[in-house]
Formats: structure tokens, C-alpha cells, sequence
């Protein structure tokens, strides 16, 4: 069974690793990076140089994948067939795909081209050499930061990035950066409760980031952006540095007759995590919308592709044995988020769908026990 891995972000390294050599499996992973990158922390590289990377060689060891580093350029269900960008075309027996999101800018004018995003570890090396180079004195432009987004990553990035900020600004006499960040909705970190949101924006306020609720990011300019208010306000604010976090979608790479799509381009698949009409194909990650036991879109983190990555890698190899596949169930074990430091807040899942509310250093270990449950998960 010739099976190709398109991906080695969260849920294509979960399936790779949960793999073993069988006879008859023919297994070959597709990722254009030599490694395996924690988006999730790519917050703190972008403040503090952080290495969020892993090597995918020895990850692979002992799982019968290879590994071929190219970059795909497009996928044809219909006709079995992947392609990539240096022209070569790959067929397979099963797929797994695994390719992530990309950044949704809404079309907002001028965003694209004039926004940072933080999706890869490029993206984070940017934002880290502008904040060194705004604390020298060379430095004659704008020196501010606009992140817009004031969910996970956005709140994440925001309090790294004036931690950071202060540290500078100690050792080199330099005034501190303004941050500011940005939300078209009424609150941030949505995902939270309101004991927990506020106790997060109390934290922000004390960092000195600007949070600029309610307010709709209209258009970016190489040294700006415009913002209105949802009573029709309208105002520019000067920025050296504008970082998008305000949304993602599914990448558009992926072509069939018979495919589904729902909303942000995601895949919608079956309980078996396969592409409804294609049976060989299963499509996990951001770029799936599997359903939780309600119903309801799974969410796009890190957590849930680990699981949909681990369940189909075991699914894998019980289809090489001729087994029944599982059905995938997720669990949601809690949702933390860094704010600088050793703070963090967030909750953890009791029995009983009862749930834990968790604030400062314990949510920090917390935060970071998951990281260590994903690191032995692959290992």
C-alpha cells in the first residue's frame, strides 16, 4: 500500500509517528522543512529568538516513513495524483493530508502586502530582528507594533513582544515601543471565560499594550493602519511593525469532483477522518472540519490535529492489516494561554465535563506539560 503524508506540521508528524514498518506499506512523508516546527510557540521566537523547531530525521526513525522535502504544489483526488512545485507528480494507494492553513486577510486593503504574519519560522525571524533593530539608535523610523487579532496567538505574541520590549528598553536607555493591539469583536480571547479573560487584559493593561477593542482594521499601508470604531470612527495609527494574527484558511490545493467544503475552505470528512467521497484520502488538521459528538466544527489547534494525526496513523496500519478503522472521537483536556514569562491563564478538564480554572504559574506549568505531552507523543 503506497501511502503518501502531505505535511509534518502537528498532525502529519502524529500520523508519521505512530507508524511502524509492515509488509507491504510503502511510506513517504512530503514537507518542504527539514523539521518540525511548534507554531504554537512561534510567539516566543518572534520576541526572544526561542528555538520552536526539531529535526524531522531522527522523528522519523524506526517508523518506516521517508521523507522527501519538497513542497507541494497541488493534489487531484480524482485522479490519484499529488504534484510538486519542481514538477514531479507522486501517486498513491491511501493520502493523508495535512498541509495546515494559511493567513486569511479578509481582502482587507493593503493587509497582504503590508502585514507580517506568524504561520512559519521566517515569519517569526522578522518580527524579532525588527524589535532589534527599533532599539538601536540608528534607527530613524516608526518604531511601534499593530497586531491585529486578539485571539490566542495575537494576546500570545502581543505580551512576549512587550516583555521584550521592556527588557530593551532597560539595557539600552531607549524609550519603549507602543504596542497596540487590535479586535473587530467586543472582547478578546474568546475561547475563555470572563474571570479568566479579565484576569488576561489586567495582565496586558500592566504590560502597557494598547487594546483597542471594537475596532475594525479598514486598511494597512506600509506605515499605518486605519481602525474604526462600531459607531463609524475612524482612525490611523503609525507602525513600524504590522503583524496580522486576525484569521486563518484551509489551503486551496486540494481538487475533486465529489469534495465538500465548509467554511475557511476546510474538508469536511467523515468519523473516520476521510474525505466525504473519497475513501483512500484522509484530510486532518486545519484543513479538515471533522464534527465533535454535538455537531459542531472541531476547532483548529494544536491539541485536536495531534489527535486526529495519532488516530489515523493507527488507522494506517490497520488498514494494512485488513482491521475496521476507529472512529474519532475528540476531547478538548483544557485551553492555556502565555502571557509573558511564567503567566499564563486558562482551565483544565475535570471529570463530569466539569472544568478547572487555572491562573499565573501553575497555568504556565500547565501550558507547558501539554508541550511536553506532544514532545513524548512523537518521540
Amino acid at each position: 500500500m503506497k501511502t503518501l503524508i502531505l505535511g509534518a506540521g502537528y498532525s502529519g508528524l502524529a500520523v508519521a509517528t505512530k507508524m511502524k514498518p509492515a509488509p507491504g506499506l510503502e511510506a513517504l512523508m512530503v514537507e518542504q522543512n527539514a523539521y518540525h516546527t511548534f507554531e504554537t510557540r512561534l510567539h516566543e521566537a518572534a520576541a526572544h529568538n526561542t528555538r520552536v523547531t526539531l529535526p524531522l530525521a531522527p522523528l522519523l526513525r524506526g517508523t518506516g516513513v521517508n521523507l522527501e522535502q519538497a513542497q507541494v504544489e497541488s493534489v487531484n483526488l480524482d485522479d490519484r495524483e499529488v504534484t510538486l512545485k519542481d514538477g514531479r507528480v507522486l501517486t498513491y494507494d491511501t493520502l493523508v493530508v495535512g498541509l495546515g492553513s494559511v493567513t486569511n486577510f479578509y481582502r482587507i486593503p493593503g493587509l497582504a502586502e503590508n502585514a507580517a504574519e506568524l504561520k512559519q519560522l521566517s515569519d517569526a525571524d522578522e518580527i524579532y530582528n525588527f524589535v532589534n533593530r527599533a532599539y538601536t539608535t540608528e534607527y530613524q523610523g516608526n518604531r511601534d507594533i499593530v497586531v491585529g487579532g486578539a485571539g490566542l496567538t495575537g494576546v500570545e505574541l502581543v505580551t512576549e513582544l512587550a516583555q521584550r520590549a521592556q527588557l530593551l528598553s532597560k539595557e539600552r536607555g531607549l524609550p519603549p515601543v507602543n504596542i497596540y493591539l487590535v479586535e473587530a469583536g467586543p472582547k478578546i480571547l474568546p475561547i475563555l471565560d470572563d474571570a479568566l479573560r479579565a484576569k488576561a487584559q489586567n495582565t496586558l493593561e500592566e504590560y502597557g499594550i494598547h487594546i483597542l477593542v471594537g475596532h475594525r482594521l479598514m486598511q494597512a499601508t506600509a506605515d499605518s493602519v486605519t481602525v474604526q470604531t462600531a459607531e463609524g470612527e475612524q482612525k490611523v495609527i503609525g507602525a513600524g511593525k504590522i503583524i496580522w494574527t486576525g484569521g486563518i484558511q484551509a489551503r486551496d490545493i486540494v481538487k475533486g469532483e465529489k469534495l465538500e467544503k465548509g467554511p475557511g475552505g476546510r474538508i469536511a470528512v467523515d468519523d473516520k477522518l476521510r474525505a466525504k467521497g473519497y475513501d483512500d484520502v484522509f484530510i486532518i488538521g486545519d484543513m479538515g472540519l471533522a464534527l465533535n459528538q454535538e455537531g459542531k466544527p472541531v476547532p483548529t489547534t494544536a491539541q485536536h490535529a495531534g489527535q486526529q494525526g495519532r488516530l489515523t496513523g493507527k488507522n494506517i496500519m490497520r488498514l494494512v492489516r485488513g482491521e475496521e478503522l476507529e472512529s474519532y472521537e475528540p476531547t478538548t483536556l483544557g485551553e492555556f494561554v502565555s502571557l509573558g514569562g511564567l503567566m499564563a491563564v486558562g482551565w483544565m478538564k475535570l471529570p463530569w465535563n466539569q472544568k478547572l480554572a487555572i491562573t499565573g504559574g501553575i497555568a504556565h506549568v500547565m501550558k507547558r506539560a501539554s508541550e511536553w505531552r506532544w514532545r513524548a507523543s512523537i518521540d
